[in-house]
């Protein structure tokens, strides 16, 4: 069965953007789903948890029922525009039912050897390599990316063992959806993407920086480039070596990255293990309204208080639930990852790993939302509220230390959140750049 239970999902979002007559209303309501047990508002601690077992990954029960994490629920939502950025929604309801997997497993438009050409190529995946395409192809959904993000790395007695300003830039070369000179990016004809982080507090790691080149083909690692103040030069890295922490304290690695840090054919065996309703963070976590976007008033749990953000989650009707094995890789940690992608938008809501013995490993959550609150709003070119991650919890399970991420308005050295701005390429993409940036 594809997306959607009572009826087929996305005709119903081409023409009117609304999904209530997808689902019966026991999967739009946690009201209706928990039969009055829960409703919208109510906070979900160790005390209730049970009832939710099954809607939520392990290591978040895990959280909630022993190290004192709290979760706000709030309403489904129902109006899909407020669940993309509005360029990348609008390509992928005209280029829908175009998309195909070549017999590489690479996505190109049917019938050709071309490239895809923006928004999600698969709405309804059928494996699960096609719902991890969906992510894969466009982690943040924009042709551009810039990303001002506060970090809090927690040690396991609950005291912040270090706190990073980072900055994160990612820039598509193929299926742009904002570029009315076309598709593609000119000059990158075999490229997927660019992507940058880069470190600009406290200031023993300020200037640290790593340079991501993905190239379309998704068999072929990534070329990673880094400048290490120390060294005061740029150094190639073995690009396979994507399970290890980039500076101290992360419990992120690059292979965590929205759930498909790798490119996806170095992960074999994908397949979809089942569907149904889930709880994931899809919306109200924007805190416009809030000096510089801070979520400091949600941080809570933990032995300190100082470990999570109060997450707000919303049952989300439908979810489809693909398992991948790495095969591209020696001597790593992981066995297997799981993911839950939301059937609406294909975002992944959840993901674990597992490590070499079959043991919960590590989790990766994001939320995300519309970036309107209130009177509140970031907004595009076109005066749409812009969408994309929130915050992150990257949390190791068998350490119980834990990253949390926070994407804020603006960080030191001037850096500030925004979406497919002109010169990112130059200014934070080639090896150039980051050398300029670290020194």
């Amino acid at each position: 069965m594809g997306a959607g239970v009572l009826t087929s999902l996305w005709p119903l979002i081409g023409e009117a953007a609304d999904i209530t007559k997808a689902y019966p209303e026991e999967l739009l309501s946690i009201d209706a789903f928990t039969q009055g047990k829960l409703k919208d508002g109510d906070i979900i601690d160790a005390s209730n948890v049970e009832i939710v077992k099954d809607l939520i990954d392990p290591i978040a029960y895990a959280q909630v029922s022993q190290h004192g994490r709290r979760i706000k629920l709030v309403p489904t939502t129902t109006d899909v525009t407020k669940l993309f950025p509005h360029d990348y929604l609008k390509a992928t309801l005209a280029n829908q039912g175009k998309a195909a997997l070549d017999l590489d497993g690479n996505v190109v438009v049917k019938g050709s050897t071309d490239r895809w050409i923006g928004g999600l190529p698969f709405i309804e995946p059928q494996n699960g390599l096609e719902a991890f395409a969906d992510i894969t192809l466009s982690w943040g959904r924009h042709d551009t990316s810039i990303y001002a993000v506060e970090d809090h790395d927690i040690n396991p007695d609950g005291s912040i063992d270090y706190e990073y300003q980072l900055a994160w830039c990612e820039q598509n070369h193929a299926g742009l959806v904002s570029n009315p000179s076309g598709v593609y990016r000119e000059g990158f004809d075999d490229a997927m993407r660019h992507q940058s982080i880069w470190f600009t507090a406290p200031d023993d790691s300020r200037g640290t920086s790593f340079l991501n080149i993905w190239k379309y083909d998704q068999r072929e690692f990534p070329n990673l480039f880094g400048y290490l103040p120390a060294f005061k030069r740029v150094r190639r890295f073995p690009t396979n070596q994507r399970f290890e922490p980039i500076v101290p304290g992360f419990t992120f690695f690059l292979s965590d990255a929205w759930a498909a840090g790798d490119p996806m054919l170095t992960w074999g065996n994908h397949k979809i293990v089942g569907r149904g309703p889930f709880l994931g963070c899809q919306s109200e976590m924007w805190q416009g309204d809030k000096e510089n976007w801070s979520k400091d008033h949600l941080v809570h749990g933990g032995k300190k208080g100082n470990t999570f953000y109060e997450s707000s989650y919303q049952l989300c009707p439908e979810v489809i639930v693909v398992e991948a094995e790495p095969v591209g890789f020696q001597k790593i940690p992981v066995s297997k990852k799981r993911v839950w992608f939301d059937a609406r938008n294909m975002t992944p809501i959840a993901y674990v790993t597992f490590d070499k013995a079959g043991n919960l490993f590590r989790s990766f959550e994001m939320g995300f939302s519309q970036q309107k609150k209130g009177g509140m709003a970031n907004l595009d070119a076109n005066g749409n509220p812009e969408w994309s991650f929130s915050h992150i919890h990257s949390y190791d399970m068998q350490t119980n230390r834990m990253t949390r991420l926070n994407q804020a308005e603006k960080i030191k050295g001037g850096v500030r959140t925004q979406f497919d701005s002109e010169g990112a390429y130059e200014k934070y993409l080639t090896i150039q750049a980051i050398r300029k940036l670290g020194s």
